[in-house]
């Protein structure tokens, strides 16, 4: 009886060490002042686009079946119509699983900004996201200047200020 006790639980320690090391590795979070990672994904209309250079980018991952990011979402239309045009860029990562989800969303909420689609969470596990919604605001070398994690209201005078502020930096050399 011994015997057979020690024999399952040699198969249940094989079985768990396998499972432990089939794990992805832990993902370490983007850090504030770090470059951000650059990344290829597809957007709606399966074109593939990458980190944008040169500009404030303010990166938002989210997802349509996520309530905050769905609250937030007017908020960082307003902030793309009012700051477009000097020089700030939107993309917004939805991790949505189902394509059909995120272009419905999109087309019902007439997004005007860049989404794209990380239905593998490839990216997000990059920049350690796994709250939804999180955003980094990104300043023109590349570097996160501010990491968000949940809602954040765009509009808000505080947080304009803030993206008004890097958008009025000179960029050195």
């Amino acid at each position: 009886m011994l015997k057979r006790w020690l024999a399952v639980g040699a198969m249940l320690a094989v079985i768990m060490g396998v499972v432990w090391y089939a794990l992805p590795a832990a993902s370490v979070p983007v850090k504030k002042g770090s470059i951000a990672p650059d990344f290829s994904l597809k957007d709606l209309n399966g074109v593939v686009q990458h980190m944008p250079k040169g500009k404030v980018v303010l990166l938002n991952f989210w997802a349509t079946w996520c309530p905050p990011c769905r609250r937030e979402m007017p908020s960082m239309v307003t902030l793309h119509q009012k700051l477009k045009d000097h020089g700030l860029k939107i993309v917004a990562i939805s991790v949505d699983k189902n394509l059909d989800d995120l272009t419905g969303f999109v087309r019902e909420y007439s997004i005007p900004f860049e989404v794209l689609h990380d239905g593998t969470g490839d990216i997000a596990h990059r920049y350690g996201v796994f709250r939804y919604p999180e955003s980094f605001l990104i300043d023109r070398t590349g570097k996160v200047r501010h990491h968000l994690i949940g809602a954040v209201e765009w509009t808000n005078p505080q947080v304009y200020k803030s993206i008004q502020a890097m958008l009025i930096e000179k960029t050195p050399g």
